[in-house]
C-alpha cells in the first residue's frame, strides 16, 4: 500500500516564521526559502513535518537530493544526521537552488498489524546571499566671494585632498566629485555665493582587495566598517570647521564652511553576481541575493537584469 501523507496546516503559518536565516531548525512540507550568507553553513534543514516531528516515526528513511537531481549522501559539503537533518557547509552561490527530501516510514495498523508505506516530500530553495555594500553620498555648502574666483576650483581640489588623506588608512577614497557655485538670495542679507559641494566616500580604494583576502568569509562587514569609520572621520573635520570659524578666526576666510551644511545619504551596492529583490525576496529585503538562472548582474548595482536570451541556467551569473 502507498499513501502520501499531506502537509501540516498548521505548519503553513510557522514555517513563514522560520525560514530566515538564523541559526535554527527548519522544517518544511512545501517550498520554503532559506537564505545562506556565502561561505558560512546553512541551518539545519529538516526532513520532517512539526507534526510528525512529535509522533513516533516506524523505520524512517531519508533521501535528500540537490539542485543538481544526485543524492547528497556522501559529498563533502552536507552533513547529514541519521535523523533526516541537513547542513550545507561552507555555502557558495553555486550551491544555491532546490533542496528536496523524501521521508519513508511506516505505519503499522494496531488491529490488524498491517504494514503501510508513507512518502512525505519537503523542498527547500535555498539561496547565497551577502551583505550590501555601503557608501556614503556627501554634501557640504561654502560660502564664497563670488561664483566667478579663481580660487574656487583650487580650493576644491584642496579639499579633495585633504579628505583623501583622511581616510586612505582605511583603504576608502573620494570618488564622483563635483561643485557648483549658486548665487541666493537671503532674506534681510542680500546675495549671497555658496559653493555646493558633493562627493562619495567609497569602501574600494586601491589595496581594499588585499584587506578582503585577510577577512574573506566576512569582507563586506570589514568594509562597510571602514566606510563607516571614514563616514564618521569627515564628519567630525567639518564639524571642526565650524568650531574654527568661531573661535580660532578673527576675520573669516575667502571661502569658508556653512554651518550645519553636511548632509548624509546612505548608498547601498552588490557585488558581481548578487542583487536587490524586495518583492521576490522579502525575508532578506535588506541582503544581496544571488542573481537566479536567467538573471545576471556584472557590476556593483543592486539589479540582477532578464538575459535577452536566457542561457545562463546557473546561480550568480555576471554576465548571459
Amino acid at each position: 500500500n502507498l499513501v502520501l501523507g499531506p502537509c501540516s496546516s498548521v505548519w503553513w503559518f510557522l514555517f513563514e516564521v522560520l525560514c530566515h536565516f538564523m541559526s535554527f531548525t527548519l522544517f518544511s512540507c512545501v517550498a520554503v526559502n532559506v537564505y545562506v550568507k556565502v561561505f558560512t553553513n546553512s541551518p539545519l534543514l529538516v526532513c520532517m513535518d512539526l507534526s510528525l516531528s512529535q509522533e513516533e516515526i516506524i523505520d524512517p528513511k531519508y533521501l535528500w537530493i540537490g539542485p543538481d537531481g544526485k543524492n547528497l549522501e556522501g559529498q563533502t559539503y552536507a552533513n547529514l544526521t541519521e535523523t533526516g537533518k541537513l547542513m550545507l557547509m561552507g555555502f557558495k552561490e553555486s550551491m544555491s537552488g532546490a533542496y528536496t527530501c523524501t521521508l519513508s516510514h511506516r505505519i503499522i495498523e494496531t488491529m490488524t498489524q498491517e504494514e503501510v508505506d508513507v512518502f512525505e516530500t519537503y523542498k527547500f530553495m535555498l539561496y547565497a546571499y551577502r551583505e550590501a555594500d555601503h557608501a556614503y553620498q556627501i554634501s557640504v555648502r561654502f560660502t564664497t566671494k563670488g561664483c566667478e574666483l579663481a580660487a574656487n576650483a583650487q580650493f576644491f581640489e584642496e579639499l579633495k585632498k585633504i579628505l583623501d588623506n583622511l581616510i586612505s588608512d582605511l583603504t576608502c577614497h573620494i570618488i564622483e566629485s563635483s561643485y557648483k557655485c549658486h548665487s541666493i538670495k537671503i532674506p534681510n542679507q542680500g546675495l549671497l555665493h555658496e559653493l555646493f559641494v558633493t562627493f562619495q566616500v567609497n569602501p574600494f580604494a586601491p589595496g581594499w582587495e588585499e584587506v578582503c583576502q585577510q577577512v574573506p568569509y566576512d569582507c563586506e562587514d570589514a568594509t562597510n566598517m571602514k566606510v563607516q569609520e571614514a563616514r564618521n572621520r569627515i564628519g567630525e573635520f567639518f564639524s571642526r570647521q565650524t568650531y574654527a570659524l568661531k573661535h580660532e578666526f578673527q576675520t573669516a576666510p575667502t571661502i569658508h564652511y556653512v554651518d550645519n551644511s553636511f548632509s548624509v545619504t546612505h548608498v547601498d551596492s552588490c557585488r558581481p553576481g548578487f542583487g536587490k529583490n524586495d518583492i521576490t525576496h522579502q525575508n532578506c529585503a535588506g541582503c544581496c541575493v544571488v542573481c537566479e538562472p536567467g538573471t545576471y548582474s556584472p557590476n556593483n548595482e543592486v539589479i540582477c537584469h532578464v538575459c535577452t536570451r536566457p542561457h545562463v541556467k546557473k546561480y550568480g551569473a555576471k554576465f548571459c
